[in-house]
């Protein structure tokens, strides 16, 4: 009780006023479920803002979508569904309300009585909920349309009668989200716009009135109050959809300004000036582009909501780089707004190429196969859209922090900002983290995120600062984790200095915690094609026990003690004073390709114990001429000296207005 009563007393005078209006809007739908009048049971007419699903089939058929979409609905129709990165198989009969996993199926009662976050009652609430995303039905409905094949069309059918029965309006566990309920809406929404018009009347029927009741639950549960970030983002988009593409729906112009009106905000709130999504997650960041996309169609907004949605899309651009593989940093949930199937780390690009056709920027259309999974069946006019070949540059995002270093096929992400927002919940430990690629190759890679509530130890250690390319001082991460979604005691990051030309970019800048500060200077001499980080920890008095963590993409091989070689060009050597260790698995050495799923991969961990301050360096050379490196330190830590297998070297210092490079021998 006393819990009871700190949680109302922590809570405002209107929230509370939400609160009880809520629960008696929902006790009421419980009670009397709302039925659809006859008349807006039709067909409705194709909405000339969305192509039309029959030439969309047809422009596609004999592409490689149309060939993937069939062949993993063939997988579908044996109820083998790939899910985040794993297969589900359930058998011939679908049991929509359990984890197959854990093998722990919940009831029908009421939704507020379900116990979904207690994995021991419940199981894993992700797992079951993105089956019931129903985004397969979608691609079903795809596979139909371009290949002809009834028993698509059936098994959408099967399918949607067997969840209708499993989960009446308002009782059991996929009515405990309110996103959830969202993604529902609008892949039935994608299933009535490309086959509703086949199905027969009673399903027809009962099809429109699910998806009605879906539409006043989502208006009676927007998360205004529950994570109001991406949930409430992707809430209002499908709110919106559904009374501007049902307009027929009682309440439907209720429906769509309502949606609109919170989309609009969230735009506004979420969105920072330099185009990064404020809660400091990549992939969260493609996930609410998507949305804001998509209901820009839909909706034709303003020139100010526009203007966000091409900073958003520069920024992923950016950050994406000549490669075209999304950088995982930050926490990912594995779902995507649209077309969750392919490879996960190229989901950006299919979200680029839509931007590139809604906003006429070839330079964001990687190739026209990445129109296929999302923009040919968003936006009209698809086909006449030209491709040019993309350049990356060097820049800083201001808001975000994020640095992105480039030249030609190379790219250096380094993370010298801040915490997200509030209680940060879906940042990493990872300030002062460096990502690397050269063309294909991740060099330098951040490991993921792995899980959220399933498993408390590796929930930590996903997205503690071992898991990441930067310096833990004292076997302590950045931050103090505060639950699966929350951190405290945040450190304090500052901006030193910042250049970039032609021939070099330079960024300096610190991250302040546990009362010592980590300072990282990184050098990206493009000419030599050469990274140099140095680390520095002040303060303190006795001795302190500091780490450098190195992630690997690539193979790893040990070419001497402070050695390695990287995948087939890259040769990173390590400041001599400190032990190496080099291993795969264990506590750190792991990546997680999508959400429950850990492989083991290379890690390197660079360790020195002593009074402070201290200095460590690191040097990586891309040019693959060599085959054997030391690095040297200079005494002011300014520079470093690398020296090379024929004992030639070359010094590069940046204590001064601009980076000096010098060549020579090495008399040592």
């Amino acid at each position: 009780m006393d819990k009871l009563a700190r949680k109302i007393q922590s809570r405002s005078p209107s929230e509370i006023r939400f609160r009880v209006r809520q629960e008696l809007t929902n006790l009421s739908l419980f009670a009397f479920p709302p039925t659809l009048p006859s008349k807006t049971v039709a067909p409705s007419p194709i909405p000339s803002s969305l192509p039309d699903p029959a030439d969309v089939a047809n422009q596609l058929k004999s592409t490689p979508f149309a060939v993937e979409c069939i062949n993993i609905a063939k997988e579908i129709l044996a109820h083998r569904f790939p899910l985040l990165g794993v297969t589900l198989s359930t058998g011939p009969e679908i049991a929509w309300r359990r984890d197959y996993g854990a093998g722990v199926e919940t009831g029908t009662a009421y939704f507020r009585r379900i116990p979904y976050l207690d994995a021991a009652q419940a199981g894993d609430h992700k797992i079951i909920w993105e089956l019931n995303r129903h985004q397969h039905l979608v691609l079903l409905a795809q596979a139909h349309l371009i290949s002809g094949r009834r028993d698509f069309l059936d098994e959408i059918t099967r399918q949607l009668e067997s969840w209708f029965e499993q989960n009446p309006f308002q009782r059991g566990i996929n009515w405990c989200s309110a996103l959830e309920v969202a993604f529902r809406t609008l892949s039935w929404i994608w299933v009535h716009r490309i086959v509703g018009d086949r199905f027969d009347d009673a399903l027809r029927r009962r099809f429109l009135e699910a998806l009605y009741r879906h539409g006043l639950h989502l208006e009676a549960n927007l998360s205004y109050y529950f994570s109001p970030n991406t949930h409430l983002l992707g809430e209002g988009v499908a709110l919106h959809a559904l009374g501007a593409l049902f307009p027929h729906f009682p309440g439907a112009d209720r429906m769509r300004q309502t949606g609109a009106n919170v989309v609009r905000r969230e735009m506004d709130r979420q969105v920072c000036e330099d185009g990064s999504h404020f809660e400091q997650s990549i992939y969260y960041h493609v996930y609410a582009l998507d949305m804001f996309l998509f209901h820009a169609i839909l909706q034709k907004p303003d020139d100010a909501f526009r203007h966000k949605l091409r900073r958003m899309t520069d920024f992923l651009s950016a950050l994406m780089g000549p490669s075209g593989v999304l950088p995982f940093l930050g926490d990912d949930d594995g779902g995507r707004f649209f077309h969750p199937y392919g490879a996960r780390k190229e989901f950006g690009r299919a979200t680029l190429a839509s931007c590139g056709v809604f906003f006429n920027r070839a330079e964001w259309i990687r190739n026209r196969l990445d129109l296929a999974p999302q923009a040919v069946w968003w936006i009209d006019g698809v086909e006449h859209v030209p491709v040019e070949r993309s350049t990356s540059q060097s820049i800083r995002f201001a808001d975000s922090g994020l640095v992105v270093m480039a030249k030609d096929h190379v790219q250096i992400i380094v993370d010298a900002g801040p915490f997200g927002s509030g209680s940060a919940g879906h940042s990493h430990a990872d300030t002062l983290s460096l990502l690397l690629r050269q063309g294909a190759e991740q060099i330098l890679t951040d490991p993921g995120a792995y899980t959220y509530v399933s498993d408390r130890v590796w929930r930590h250690r996903f997205r503690g600062t071992a898991m990441h390319n930067t310096v833990r001082i004292d076997g302590s991460d950045q931050a103090v984790p505060s639950g699966p979604f929350a951190w405290s005691s945040k450190p304090e990051v500052e901006l030193i200095r910042w250049e970039t030309c032609a021939e070099w970019d330079l960024l300096i800048a610190t991250c302040s915690y546990v009362g010592l500060r980590h300072q990282r200077d990184v050098v990206f001499s493009k000419a030599d094609a050469l990274i140099v980080i140095v680390d520095r920890v002040y303060g303190g008095l006795g001795e302190h026990l500091i780490e450098q963590f190195w992630h690997f993409g690539e193979a790893v091989r040990q070419l001497s003690t402070h050695c390695f070689q990287v995948g087939t060009a890259a040769v990173a050597a390590f400041e001599l004073h400190g032990a190496t260790r080099l291993s795969e698995g264990g506590e750190y050495g792991w990546i997680s390709p999508a959400p429950g799923a850990k492989t083991a991969a290379p890690v390197l961990c660079v360790e020195r114990r002593s009074g402070l301050p201290i200095s460590l360096a690191a040097l990586i050379d891309l040019s693959g001429k060599s085959k054997s490196l030391r690095v040297r330190l200079h005494a002011d830590g300014h520079g470093v000296d690398g020296i090379y297998d024929d004992n030639s070297l070359l010094s590069l210092a940046w204590a001064g207005e601009e980076v000096q490079r010098t060549e020579g021998r090495d008399q040592n």
